[in-house]
């Protein structure tokens, strides 16, 4: 293959892009060239004819040669090639443009690509007609005119491959070869030349329809609210002739009381009931326990915590008002936690032993990253543990191919390749117990992964198992038995066994559960396992294709394959356990302003939505297997980040997709910024930290992440990552206003900011519309350009000084950088 790019006019340069895009040419039987046009207005380079007479030589079968772009009149290459080969786009303007352009008249084989956009079949139409015209072939019929529609960027497209066909039937035919092309599928016609649609084209407006859904019933919510408003005032009215005995009392009474009937009338069934029931929660709440049913459990919990001054602080204020229009404004608008529409939390309460916090680790190999897991974790409650992986993992690469990838082994995450390494990193960790949550940042072999953890949660309940039924030392000589017959040693846990860790899960390394145990325990045990197992995989690929690019496959076929564990899930019944991690982190990180990370990882959410239903799936199926990843900052946005969320997905399944209460329901994960943290007076780090954390917090997260102050300049140690753990500890433990767990509610300038920020990322909602819904606006690069000029702009004002950063651009050290250096 040789790719020719042309050169810049003024400065020379080419940038020859080409291979980059070429994704299967790592055979050795494909060898590719580029080269430069080292001249203006050509489309060869001089060099090509003994390039090509050189391939010649090598024993090339077949020299494509591909030209850069010819516009009108570009012809060269024709004298070069055997068979000359034109491939345009419909974007050629009108028809009557066709009749200028001269490759038409002397290619043998016409290719219409990117035949998914619209006006393609009308270009398809005037091609062909253009053709018999330059070639005079009057009485010949369009069909028979060599013109091939192809969508290029498709994954086995019935177009490339009827090109394919053609290309060898033209070559046989000229130089009497007998060459045969393997296809996966027979030639097909142009009407069934259609992209592979992820969402259907009659749906690609839908976030432009979440947006009108959540609009309308902000709207409703005002009038009702009103209604309820001029109830109040007449119910105010009757109050005060109670007290007043006016000569008329009887007929104004009267009066009222149709004036009352009226508002009543003029009331949904919905806001109705909670005007209705008010008083009666009013009451509930103001007792000393509440009792709430999660699943088949009812759970007391105690409604006050009693401060050093012996004062009864309440877990969850409520509004303390009469009047009818404002108790409504807020039942629809914010509610408490644990009400539609969420805004203020999707659960009653939180939950008692267990604070938000999952600590992300990952470094070296499986053992080293236990070790720190198990340190992490040391007396706290629940084992919440949250996964990094080096590149190569996070690549799908195999770390024992030298040589470039010996580097990074272990390199800022930890190094997983098989299932051996994925039991040891979790050894000491009961998985399938109700207070071990685990979480894991992984997307391009996200699958693949997630097959391992599945695994190794099924392997270490069959170690339970086998030790309950007495059968534990038979296992064990199986291990051994088999590594003898190997001539292998068996595999063990290469480090010194840390504290914390009991090695349950070690025991069947090198073995897998259902080469000890019988096929139908076995299964048993994997079913109970898979409904039991909790935690997270990332698995986000919109967000990698968008910001973060560890994409390893196509968008499509990764989806699909999202797609697929999604139906797994829904079929084995894994409830506790999160398919996917929506995540705005990395959009953020990237250099997304708050409202563009929200409105870009909602929209994302959105697609997953659309792409789920679209293969038949139940939104109640799978929509509480979605979960969410934020970041936070300091930036006023994200003191309503969650809430507004929340909202706007409670909102979108209820009125849109007609989903059930715990679909509704909207759970995050949020971690503090990374890019807040400058190397430029690290200790200060801390400081941001725990206001980010304090935030997070206040808006009731489901889990928190709290960055080390030193990332800015190493990897975490563990003295800095104690700090970091110790600052959600000392909110949840020491801070007394965290003792209230709806402490946002009742600020006019929360509220006002929800607003704001729910407002902004609907208009974002509808700006992707006209690009055609997140899937079309990826194919001209939006989210990326937008994330771009976002991080350009932070990075300019920080520059400038205009975005005042404490120790970095103000507030500077004397002598900075002069001071010796204390090793960390």
């Amino acid at each position: 293959i040789i790719s020719v790019d042309p050169s810049k006019i003024k400065r020379g340069g080419a940038l020859l892009g080409d291979r980059i895009r070429m994704n299967s040419i790592d055979t050795e039987r494909v060898y590719m060239r580029s080269l430069a046009t080292r001249a203006s207005n050509r489309s060869t380079s001089a060099a090509l004819t003994g390039a090509i007479e050189l391939y010649k030589q090598a024993g090339f079968d077949l020299i494509i040669v591909e030209t850069s772009g010819i516009g009108q009149s570009g012809t060269e290459i024709v004298d070069i090639s055997d068979i000359p080969i034109y491939v345009m786009t419909s974007e050629y303007g009108a028809a009557t443009q066709l009749e200028k352009i001269n490759m038409l008249d002397l290619a043998e084989i016409v290719v219409l690509n990117k035949f998914e956009k619209k006006g393609s079949l009308d270009a398809y139409r005037d091609i062909r007609k253009q053709m018999i015209r330059n070639r005079g072939e009057w009485h010949a019929k369009p069909e028979d005119m060599p013109v091939y529609p192809t969508i290029a960027a498709q994954f086995n497209d019935k177009g490339v491959n009827n090109l394919f066909a053609a290309i060898v039937e033209k070559i046989n035919e000229r130089y009497s070869f007998e060459w045969e092309p393997k296809l996966y599928t027979d030639a097909s016609p142009a009407e069934d030349i259609q992209a592979q649609a992820i969402i259907p084209g009659k749906r690609v407006r839908y976030l432009s329809e979440i947006s009108e859904t959540i609009r309308n019933y902000h709207e409703w919510a005002e009038q009702q609210s009103e209604i309820a408003s001029r109830l109040s005032e007449v119910n105010g009215t009757l109050n005060q002739l109670s007290n007043w005995k006016p000569d008329n009392k009887e007929v104004l009474e009267n009066d009222l009381s149709k004036m009352k009937d009226h508002w009543i009338s003029k009331l949904d069934v919905a806001p109705k009931k909670i005007l209705d029931g008010w008083d009666d929660l009013y009451e509930r709440y103001k007792q000393e326990t509440f009792d709430v049913k999660i699943r088949d459990r009812v759970i007391k919990n105690e409604l006050y915590r009693e401060s050093l001054s012996g004062l009864k602080i309440p877990r969850v204020a409520m509004p303390d008002t009469k009047h009818e229009g404002e108790r409504l404004k807020f039942a629809l608008k914010e509610n408490l936690p644990g009400y539609f529409p969420y805004t203020a939390g999707v659960f009653p309460f939180k939950r008692e032993g267990e604070d938000p916090t999952r600590m992300f680790a990952g470094e070296g190999t499986p053992e080293r990253t236990n070790k720190r897991f198990h340190y992490v974790s040391e007396g706290l409650e629940a084992a919440r543990l949250s996964t990094a992986f080096d590149s190569v993992t996070l690549y799908g690469e195999d770390p024992g191919y030298r040589p470039d990838i010996y580097g990074k082994i272990g390199n800022s995450g930890v190094s997983i390749c098989t299932l051996d390494d994925m039991k040891k990193l979790y050894s000491g960790f009961e998985l399938t117990k109700p207070t071990t949550s685990v979480s894991m940042t992984i997307n391009g072999p996200a699958p693949m992964i997630l097959a391992m953890f599945m695994n190794t949660a099924i392997d270490q309940e069959v170690e339970r198992y086998l030790k309950a039924e007495g059968k534990w030392e038979q296992a064990i000589k199986d291990v051994k038995a088999k590594y003898e017959k190997l001539g292998l040693p068996v595999p063990k846990y290469s480090n010194e066994i840390p504290a914390g860790n009991d090695e349950f899960g070690l025991g069947l390394l090198g073995m897998t559960g259902d080469e000890v145990i019988d096929a139908e325990t076995y299964d048993q045990i994997k079913e109970k396992t898979l409904s039991s197992v909790r935690g997270t995989v990332q698995a986000d690929i919109l967000k990698e294709d968008q910001a973060q690019n560890t994409c390893i496959f196509s968008t499509e076929f990764a989806l699909k394959m999202m797609g697929d564990i999604q139906e797994y899930f829904t079929e084995h019944k894994v409830r506790n356990y999160y398919s996917v991690s929506i995540s705005g982190y990395h959009i953020a990180e990237a250099g997304a302003n708050p409202v563009t990370q929200a409105a870009l990882t909602l929209a994302n959410g959105f697609t997953y939505v659309e792409y789920y239903l679209a293969r038949g799936l139940n939104i109640d199926d799978f929509a509480h297997n979605l979960s969410f990843f934020f970041s936070n900052g300091l930036d006023p946005e994200y003191a309503v980040i969650g809430r507004v969320a929340r909202r706007i997905w409670a909102v979108a399944m209820r009125k849109k997709y007609e989903a059930n209460d715990r679909s509704q329901k909207l759970k995050y994960h949020i971690q503090t910024s990374g890019r807040s943290l400058h190397a430029q007076e690290i200790q200060f780090n801390d400081i941001r930290t725990t206001l980010q954390a304090l935030l997070a917090i206040y808006d009731n997260c489901n889990s928190l992440h709290t960055n080390a102050y030193d990332e800015a300049i190493t990897t975490p140690t563990e003295e800095s990552v104690r700090r970091a753990l110790a600052i959600q500890m000392i909110i949840n433990k020491e801070m007394g206003t965290a003792k209230n767990e709806n402490i946002n509610q009742g600020s006019y300038f929360i509220s006002e900011l929800t607003d704001l920020v729910e407002e902004a990322i609907l208009t974002e909602f509808d700006r992707i519309t006209e690009r055609g819904g997140v899937l079309g606006a990826m194919e001209s690069m939006y989210q990326r350009g937008k994330i771009q000029d976002e991080s350009l702009y932070y990075e300019t004002k920080k520059h400038t000084g205009e975005l005042p950063i404490i120790g970095v651009n103000t507030f500077l050290k004397e002598g900075a950088g002069d001071e010796e250096q204390k090793p960390i």
